[in-house]
């Protein structure tokens, strides 16, 4: 061979021969090698064979394999080099690295060559560079894997079906159905969809949708599974085939069924809510005017229901709340409708009555119903209802309207005496209008800034000098003109709106007066009232501190007034605000001292400043010998304690004589001046004497 394939071409057909075969040999992708027996020398190798191994086709021959290849190569290939020696076809594959660092995957067969007596001379050597079928079938290999553990592990059921016949599927399908997998391949996958779904999963799969939808399956019990599908067309040469992708969609639904319910329902009893009771109100008044019928409206509100959330608790006013709820729907027919609004508020439908008789007849079973013991824990109760009572469509005709109407005869039953039912007249609304009225433009005055501030001077007894200013609040109305404190602050309370006049009040204050001291006037400290609410739900020291930062008032220039009803909530939160006002430099002085509790241990337990006598106990001085006894144990009381006292309401010249004989330190009132606007003040503290 070597004679052969390696000398020079010759004329003739030999020559050509060999040439030819040559050609052919570096011509072949394949790595092609011929090695003799016994000693494994090369005998032939084409350029690709050579050059891979670092050779030319002149230098290789001779070598041996471990020479021709390499020490490192020998020891991974002598295996196999030793198994072909003795005569056998082998074939392996080997993974090569390329001196630029590239891997590749080389299938190498070893073919022994035998003479005509069978006696082997040596072994080709022929090597097909397989990388890319090598990487194509890795990947197959891998996505394969992958699909199977994706299968495995997913809770959604994977079906493979063509032309509808189930052809394969996953573990969850076997979960999902009940079915074993024998037991469903090589049937119609529409055969498992509920019937009233078949016709939409058949549309699906012939239009070669590949969205999402919803479809019903039966599970091999019987029972129906709520499912989301999506299928995808595989396409092949042969025939497409589908695979769809079944998710239970059971809680899904549930909750989307449990939150339709939350949306319309009261959470805690159950019963439909306002938005509910007015879809149901109006599809029965829709149904009264077409069958010119008579419906009413029932609003149940429960007397001294906040007496039971304080003493009992929350948890046990919840109980209450549920056993009325509870009551109230055994006391009515099916076809009425129980709701509630709220809190204790609770409406009640009467559909298809005869007249007021038949409401007043329902409206006293509900109150009866309602004297019976309730249980709380170990605790029994009584509690009894105010209802009020509106007719369709004597007094309205739609359900806004009506349960307005209930509402205020609501009112006008708690005002009767509470625990009766009335009905609704039409002078009963008229309050409740104004109430929303004043909330209203009340609303509107705190977005406008619609308030103002007048100041009243505080002077010393001993001297006269002007030392201290207390701020107050009127409202600009915009009908009555100026309102004063007592007509709208308690209303502000009861809706929730004292919290933004009292930081307007606090800031305001505190500008004004660092404006007069700008420019030499009241280095004095001004009074701001708080009340127990706005103490009690604001962030008191935090807003105090931003006030005086924001102003640049000094804090030793503001006083905070309190009533004594702050001082009795004995709790961590009250001391640490008070400290925390202290800290700051800001003076507390106790308002209207002597209306309130009887306990005086909160004067030594709180950082407290002075007392204001409440004008009460002077209007009447010093002709009242009781209001002077009071008014002399308070001065003598804050004088033991180390404060400072203030006579509020001060009117006559005899007032501040028994006053200043008395010890008093300070007097506010109209014997000093009325509470005055920004301007008048400022012409009142000109005209003090130097």
């Amino acid at each position: 061979m070597q004679d052969l394939t390696n000398a020079a071409p010759t004329p003739g057909p030999r020559g050509s021969s060999d040439a030819l075969l040559r050609l052919i040999a570096d011509s072949v992708p394949a790595l092609m090698a011929y090695y003799n027996l016994p000693g494994l020398c090369c005998q032939f190798a084409n350029q690709g064979y050579a050059a891979y191994n670092g050779h030319t086709t002149e230098s290789i021959l001779g070598l041996t394999v471990q020479e021709a290849i390499g020490d490192k190569a020998w020891l991974a290939i002598q295996p196999h080099v030793e198994r072909s020696a003795c005569g056998e076809h082998v074939k392996y594959t080997r993974e090569q690295t390329l001196p630029n660092g590239e891997a590749r995957m080389i299938e190498v067969n070893l073919i022994p060559h035998f003479d005509a007596s069978a006696q082997q001379l040596g072994s080709f050597v022929l090597i097909t560079d397989i990388t890319e079928r090598w990487r194509a079938e890795r990947q197959v290999r891998q996505s394969e894997e992958r699909m199977r553990k994706f299968t495995e592990a997913t809770d959604e059921a994977i079906v493979f079906h063509r032309d509808g016949i189930i052809t394969d599927g996953n573990e969850a399908l076997t979960r999902l159905t009940g079915y074993a997998l024998q037991e469903v391949v090589g049937f119609s996958i529409f055969h498992f969809i509920s019937p009233e779904w078949r016709a939409v999963a058949l549309d699906y799969t012939r239009t070669g949708r590949e969205d999402p939808y919803e479809v019903t399956i039966r599970h091999k019990d019987g029972h129906a599974i709520p499912v989301e599908v999506v299928g995808k067309t595989m396409p092949l040469h042969h025939a497409d085939y589908r695979i769809v992708v079944v998710r239970d969609i059971t809680a899904r639904k549930q909750a989307q069924e449990r939150e339709a319910f939350i949306a319309l329902h009261d959470t805690l009893t159950q019963l439909p809510n306002r938005h509910f009771l007015m879809e149901q109100l109006s599809q029965v008044l829709s149904l009264a005017r077409r069958r010119h019928g008579r419906a009413a409206v029932l609003f149940v509100n429960l007397d001294h229901f906040k007496t039971v959330n304080d003493s009992l608790g929350h948890h046990a006013g919840d109980q209450l709340l549920c056993n009325v709820a509870e009551r109230l729907r055994q006391g009515v027919r099916d076809a009425d409708v129980v709701a509630r609004l709220g809190g204790d508020e609770f409406v009640v439908v009467l559909t298809d009555v005869q007249g007021p008789d038949d409401a007043a007849r329902v409206a006293d079973k509900l109150l009866a119903s309602m004297h019976g013991v309730f249980t709380l824990g170990q605790v029994p109760l009584t509690v009894s209802p105010s209802i009020g009572i509106s007719l369709f469509p004597q007094h309205a005709t739609t359900g806004d309207a009506l349960l307005r109407c209930a509402d205020a005869a609501m009112h006008h039953a708690k005002e009767s005496g509470r625990g009766n039912r009335q009905f609704y007249t039409p002078s009963m609304e008229a309050s409740a209008i104004d109430v929303l009225q004043h909330e209203r433009l009340l609303r509107e005055a705190i977005v406008d800034n619609a308030f103002v501030l007048h100041y009243q001077p505080q002077i010393s007894l001993e001297d006269g000098s002007l030392q201290g200013l207390e701020a107050l609040v009127r409202w600009r109305h915009p009908q009555r003109g100026l309102v004063g404190p007592d007509e709208f602050i308690t209303f502000s309370e009861s809706r929730g709106l004292i919290t933004p006049i009292g930081r307007w009040v606090m800031r305001e204050a505190c500008r004004q007066l660092k404006e007069w001291q700008d420019e030499g006037l009241a280095l004095v400290p001004v009074a701001v009232n708080l009340s127990a609410l706005e103490f009690r739900q604001r962030d008191v020291a935090g807003e105090i501190a931003a006030a005086l930062r924001d102003t640049g008032l000094a804090p030793q220039y503001l006083g905070i007034e309190l009533t004594e009803s702050v001082l009795m909530h004995q709790t961590g939160q009250v001391l640490d605000t008070l400290n925390a006002l202290k800290a700051l430099g800001v003076g507390i002085s106790i308002d209207d001292f002597g209306t309130g509790y009887s306990s005086l241990a909160y004067l030594k337990r709180y950082p407290i400043d002075s007392l204001k006598i409440d004008r009460s106990f002077v209007v009447d001085t010093p002709g009242n010998p009781d209001d002077v006894a009071i008014v002399t144990a308070v001065i003598q009381m804050a004088r033991s304690l180390q404060l400072k006292t203030v006579a509020e309401g001060v009117e006559t010249p005899a007032q501040v004589q028994l006053l200043k004989g008395l010890g008093c330190d300070l007097i506010q009132g109209h014997v000093v001046s009325v509470p005055l606007d920004a301007v008048a003040l400022q012409r009142w503290m000109r005209d003090l004497p130097v």
